[in-house]
């Protein structure tokens, strides 16, 4: 079982939160709005009278002159008068809808077909990573905390012709557009670098955007990655966690692959790195990879099935500058 049942119990008890105070705020801005506008609480009951007498006429195959066109003709028309008073007075035509934190399942956690919603999968994944620190990490690593103050701003890199904060200027346009663009345009990353140059941090920065927009996001060093594939493809005996997250690495929103290259390469790991990401370019979910290696040093290291994979399916980012956590040590 992924979660314990404790977790579980928390994750439910959460959502019943959530439709709860979705309902208590509902009530309180009508309220609000029949206490300014009576007219609209009359409104509200004559569509009530109008839809149950319409239901009876139904039932019982009632045959009179009020026709189906005529309950639709006086329904819309009150509807209609109905936001009107609220748009001549300021306020939103759906104030008197209720507001889901998420539209998606009306903070029920699944879908239609019964399938987890994407804040359900995120949800447990936070409650996971809350064990692993990563929380604390996105905390301190994201784009608010973001210092262009690290790069130089004079000395021109010979391969792309630009400084380096010129360069990450770009890659952290190219990063926000990626977060807007994520629900209606599919693309991966592969972001390289030297050591410490910031390819880890603004990894970072990408999830924390999109877990606070409800996205599953999966963030696994490349040894962690490796282990928990070895452990599933050899049936080895895995954590909650782990099971969870082994689970989860075809479907959750985004995958993210820190450090690709720190892990003992091996036919094992060849094989199950080219599976992982065939897997999610088939089911068309984005990666990013972060790693020290350039795409001739990934290459050696892997294979050329890989590599065609990586600049088939991938937009690259490099890096560039001098090792930002000794600059700022200093």
């Amino acid at each position: 079982m992924p979660l314990t049942q404790f977790q579980y119990d928390e994750i439910e008890r959460e959502y019943d939160r959530k439709q709860l105070n979705a309902q208590r705020e509902l009530a309180a801005r009508t309220d609000e709005i029949y206490r300014k506008f009576p007219r609209i609480h009359e409104i509200n009951n004559e569509i009530s009278s109008l839809s149950v007498n319409e239901a009876k006429k139904m039932l019982y195959a009632e045959t009179e002159k009020f026709n189906t066109s005529d309950y639709r003709h006086i329904l819309n028309s009150l509807k209609n008068e109905k936001t009107a008073i609220l748009k001549e007075n300021g306020y939103d035509t759906d104030y008197l809808n209720i507001r889901y934190t998420c539209k998606k399942c009306k903070d029920t956690g699944y879908l239609e077909n019964s399938e987890k919603c994407t804040c359900r999968k995120q949800a447990e994944i936070k409650l996971l990573y809350s064990q692993s620190n990563i929380e604390n990490i996105l905390s301190i690593e994201n784009f608010e905390n973001f210092n262009f103050n690290y790069f130089d701003s004079v000395n021109i890199d010979a391969d792309l012709g630009k400084t380096p904060l010129q360069n990450i200027k770009e890659i952290y346009d190219i990063c926000l557009q990626f977060i807007k663009d994520f629900d209606s345009c599919y693309s991966n990353l592969y972001i390289y670098g030297n050591t410490g140059v910031g390819k880890t941090y603004i990894s970072n920065c990408i999830a924390k955007k999109l877990m606070d927009s409800s996205h599953s996001v999966i963030y696994l060093s490349a040894i962690n990655l490796f282990n928990i594939l070895a452990d599933k493809d050899f049936n080895r005996v895995q954590s909650n966690e782990n099971s969870y997250l082994a689970h989860h690495l075809t479907d959750c929103d985004l995958l993210i692959i820190d450090d690709l290259g720190t892990e003992m390469t091996n036919s094992f790991t060849v094989s199950a790195l080219f599976q992982c990401l065939n897997e999610r370019i088939i089911a068309r979910k984005p990666v990013i990879i972060s790693t020290n290696l350039s795409l001739h040093e990934l290459q050696k290291h892997y294979s050329e099935r890989i590599l065609s994979r990586i600049v088939d399916n991938y937009r690259l980012l490099k890096i560039i500058g001098n090792d930002i956590r000794i600059s700022r040590d200093v």
